[in-house]
């Protein structure tokens, strides 16, 4: 099983170090960087699971890129800024961000404010099996990977995961925005509705889906949506 992915985004290096050991000795994988055009040329090949993000950047406007990232990265992201006014947490969780921490910190709470996100991902939303195969594709949830019937692999994040583990596990079944933010966690809203739609369509284009068709992942106008495949778990 391949260790969850946390981003770093930090521009001081002390910090960027003491998050990189306390995460690696929790057992995850990191990637750290100190500016945010760093950060987000690697996100053109990695798939973080949560993105750890300091406001106070030299080179963009942190809250910015928070809602970008919520909107189309499909990971957890929370904000670790000195910003401590109730102004600057509410503006950062309206804008798609899942937590928010304050400096100075202990690393042992980022941990766990870490594990508690990804407590809410795909490899425990029910008590089903890690591996799901539905018309002619394989999704692996240990692995966090698409398998198609040639055996090509595509990734997929944390947050992906566990909105395609809600369709796999109530296949055929309407689930509405309210299910899903029962089932996902986060704040309703148009940041959460928003951000849905995009991890949607980031799973439309793994499952190589015709946009303006879907055959998998059917949208029902002012309903939800119905997952349409025959799902089967091992």
């Amino acid at each position: 099983m391949t260790a969850p992915l946390v981003t770093i985004l930090d521009d001081e290096p002390a910090i960027r170090l003491m998050l990189t050991d306390a995460l690696t000795d929790a057992g995850f994988r990191t990637l750290a960087f100190g500016r945010a055009t760093e950060f987000e040329a690697a996100l053109k090949t990695a798939a973080p699971d949560v993105c750890l993000v300091d406001l106070g950047l030299p080179d963009k406007d942190g809250l910015s890129l928070v809602h970008r990232l919520a909107l189309e990265q499909g990971a957890s992201v929370i904000i670790i800024s000195g910003r401590a006014q109730v102004q600057d947490r509410v503006t950062g969780l309206e804008l798609g961000a899942d937590d928010y921490i304050i400096k100075p910190f202990d690393p042992a709470e980022v941990v766990a404010r870490v594990r508690a996100r990804l407590r809410k991902g795909a490899s425990e939303t029910s008590g089903a099996g890690s591996v799901a195969r539905f018309n002619g594709w394989t999704a692996d949830f240990d692995r966090y990977a698409l398998i198609d019937e040639t055996g090509a692999e595509t990734p997929f994040s944390h947050a992906e995961g566990a909105v395609l583990r809600m369709f796999l596990d109530a296949p055929k079944r309407l689930i509405s925005r309210a299910n899903m933010q029962e089932t996902l966690g986060g704040t309703a809203g148009e940041s959460f509705d928003r951000a849905m739609d995009v991890r949607i369509s980031r799973l439309r284009a793994k499952l190589k889906e015709d946009p303006r068709n879907p055959a998998l992942i059917k949208t029902i106008y002012g309903a939800g949506y119905i997952f349409l495949g025959d799902v089967t778990w091992a």
